[in-house]
């Protein structure tokens, strides 16, 4: 696309209009920054217009830089220049914000003379998302607008402000309701007439605020710990106190201190992943028209189903086997759009509708008339299979039928049917009205479009969707239940499961496995094992031991307020009974325990979990590396600074994860071994990034 398309100007009277229209979200490229460069300057220059008012055609206002130009030769004007040069025009511009003026939006915004925004526009600095701070003046104009709080809580938090708080914080002047070329042909006009004061950002004064920045300091010591991005930020942020072009100057050099690190190439990875999951090879079908759900199940994942359906206008008919159990699940519901509501995730009116909405029955014949049943029932072949029976003598023809398993074989549930082309496994991540983690399992006779079905359903949802192939486990649990024996073989061998989830928690986990066990529930993993025994093979080391003798105990975790830890109230204290199981498995299993450093314990788990993860692409289970990374990015609380566990494996290098594989081997070859793919990458010089641009 041209410039002379991306940017137009038009005069009306005084005022030339500049219209920016960049589809899909009039981003920052190098095309529109060089129309919008043209068109001020040529405005100046024509000395006809006593005012210019920028704003954007489509959906939004500026949505951010183009970040599909990172890594790419940059081409000029670079931003931070151009919006000094906007700010600089003899002829003073106030933008209208519609949508979102995010980013290098804002930025734009901020560096014009004043600024309008429709009643439903919101702004904010997300670059933090990217593992990036703002670069192109956005921390210094924001802080002489709005003061050194408001920039810290935009720059760290990456959140969306709503208009009406943009204003009250001083970003924004007016709120004006119309077509955005009729509000800034509007505000240009009272700009003449006197009626809209515009002030050069650059020349306002920052107040210092010593008090906010050690705040911010501690609050990122605490719940950032070792990344770079927020420090910078903030670094920034308290270089709004300098003379403006120091204070510029200041923040391009902590812009630049993030640009090209791990922790931005893993956030800028995780960012595209979202989107690169999407395409699918079942991508060019029509899905079938879903306009009704049926849920099976009104326990914890069925209520969330359930909820997130309902919150998406999706009318829901929940069925359970027992009135007991139907209250229980409509009370859960109900408490969970109670909750959205709070946090402003909805408003009272479309709760009430949501509600409405919920069909609740003892009878599975309620469901003869849905489009989708989603079965989420507890986690029995027995069970599941004989709902699906039932199902498909119930279920008019061409509804879809899914299964919730997490681990179970789609291709045996769906023999049960006699339409296996109508089944598929969709893998909610609990809790499902809040994770937004799917995956889509495709069985061997599932129909293309039923594929296309549930993605487009994920997206209704406002979730991410990710193809999976029939294995025990799917990706992310056949992953998890791998890697998860280390850390048993970590606790048996020597190390502590408080070392073990505090190593992993330094390396930028939310929470360390035992912790995850708590919460999810040992019992849960106690009847996987006990599920997959008979086929665990003679010379495999078990690493259970220690978690089965707890769940015996009846000590499950957060539910009973005891398992690898104890729970008194929001306390997490140390378990005194688990010491002594420790050392009695130890001693049963004849090992005397050694030592290991927080660095062995990362380098295990990580290893482990590559390793597995380049099995499940060899088995064609996943895609490609980037599904695995957001499985676990979005599913298994991968940090997601470090772009997922293949992502972060490109930084280790095939070669080196080689060697440590044949190293650990030594201790026990049958765990241990080299997946072949990994093999090749060392052999050859590839990489999993390189996989995933087909290479």
């Amino acid at each position: 696309m041209s410039e002379t398309q991306v940017v137009s100007v038009e005069y009306v009277g005084d005022v030339a209009l500049i219209c920016i229209d960049n589809p899909p979200v009039n981003a920052g490229s190098a095309a529109m920054r060089q129309g919008l460069q043209k068109a001020v300057q040529e405005v100046n220059a024509e000395g006809k217009a006593k005012v210019i008012g920028v704003y954007c055609a489509g959906r939004t206002f500026v949505a951010g830089a183009d970040i599909s130009e990172f890594g790419k030769a940059p081409q000029q004007p670079f931003m931070p220049d151009l919006y000094n040069e906007v700010e600089a025009s003899g002829v003073p511009l106030v933008a209208a914000i519609h949508g979102t003026a995010l980013g290098g939006g804002l930025e734009l915004a901020v560096s014009c003379h004043a600024r309008v925004a429709l009643p439903t526009a919101r702004v904010g600095l997300p670059e933090i998302h990217l593992g990036l701070l703002p670069g192109a003046g956005g921390t210094q104009r924001v802080s002489r607008l709005a003061g050194i709080p408001v920039a810290l809580d935009l720059s760290l938090s990456g959140r969306q402000m709503p208009a009406k708080e943009a204003l009250e914080a001083g970003i924004i002047d007016r709120i004006m309701e119309d077509e955005p070329r009729d509000v800034v042909l509007a505000a240009a006009e009272d700009v003449i007439a006197g009626k809209l004061q515009t002030r050069v950002t650059r020349d306002i004064e920052t107040k210092a605020d010593d008090a906010a920045i050690e705040g911010a300091k501690a609050m990122v010591a605490k719940k950032a710990p070792g990344l770079n991005a927020p420090v910078q930020a903030i670094n920034a942020v308290a270089a709004s106190t300098l003379p403006f072009d120091e204070g510029l100057a200041a923040e391009r050099a902590a812009f630049m201190a993030c640009m090209g690190t791990d922790e931005s190439r893993g956030m800028i990875h995780a960012f595209f992943g979202e989107r690169a999951v999407a395409n699918i090879p079942e991508k060019k079908e029509t899905p079938r028209d879903v306009q009704s759900l049926g849920v099976i199940g009104g326990g914890t994942m069925g209520s969330g189903i359930s909820t997130s359906a309902l919150m998406a206008g999706l009318p829901v008919t929940l069925i359970e086997v027992s009135q007991e159990g139907l209250d229980r699940g409509v009370a859960t519901i109900t408490g969970n759009l109670e909750g959205a509501v709070k946090r402003g995730k909805m408003s009272e009116a479309k709760r009430d509708a949501a509600l409405a909405n919920m069909t609740a029955s003892t009878d599975m014949n309620a469901l003869a008339d849905v489009d989708l049943v989603i079965e989420a029932v507890f986690e029995k072949m027995e069970i599941k299979k004989e709902i699906f029976g039932k199902l498909d003598t119930i279920c008019k023809e061409g509804a879809i039928l899914a299964s919730n398993t997490s681990y179970l074989d789609i291709n045996e549930i769906a023999a049960m049917t006699n339409r296996p082309q109508d089944v598929l496994g969709l893998h909610f991540f609990s809790p499902a009205h809040i994770m937004r983690l799917l995956e889509v399992v495709v069985g061997e006779k599932t129909d293309p479009a039923v594929v296309a079905t549930g993605f487009a359903l994920a997206k209704r949802m406002k979730k991410v969707g990710v193809r999976a192939g029939v294995c025990d486990g799917f990706i992310g649990n056949r992953i998890l239940g791998h890697y998860l024996k280390v850390a048993s073989y970590l606790v048996l061998d020597g190390a502590h499961p408080d070392q073990v989830d505090s190593a992993l928690e330094g390396f930028g986990f939310a929470m360390g496995p035992h912790r995850v066990g708590d919460l999810a529930g040992l019992d849960i993993g106690y009847m996987t094992r006990k599920r997959l025994e008979a086929t665990r093979p003679a010379e495999e080391r078990y690493g259970g031991a220690i978690a089965d003798r707890l769940s015996e105990n009846g000590w499950n975790g957060r539910k009973t307020a005891k398992g690898y830890y104890v729970y008194e109230g929001r306390e997490t204290l140390t378990n005194p009974d688990l010491n002594g199981i420790i050392d009695e498995v130890r001693a049963e299993a004849g090992i005397t325990p050694k030592a290991f450093t927080d660095e062995d314990i990362v380098d295990r788990y990580m290893t482990a979990m590559i390793s597995e993860a380049a099995r499940v692409l060899e088995d064609g289970i996943a895609l490609r590396p980037v599904d695995v990374d957001v499985v676990f990015l979005m599913g298994y609380g991968f940090p997601r600074h470090r772009g997922g566990p293949l992502c972060y494996a490109d930084t280790i290098g095939a070669k080196k994860l080689v060697a440590r594989i044949e190293a650990y081997a030594s201790e026990d070859a049958h765990y241990w071994k080299v997946p072949a793919l990994l093999q090749k990458m060392a052999d050859e010089g590839g990489s999993f990034d390189k996989l995933n641009k087909g290479k």
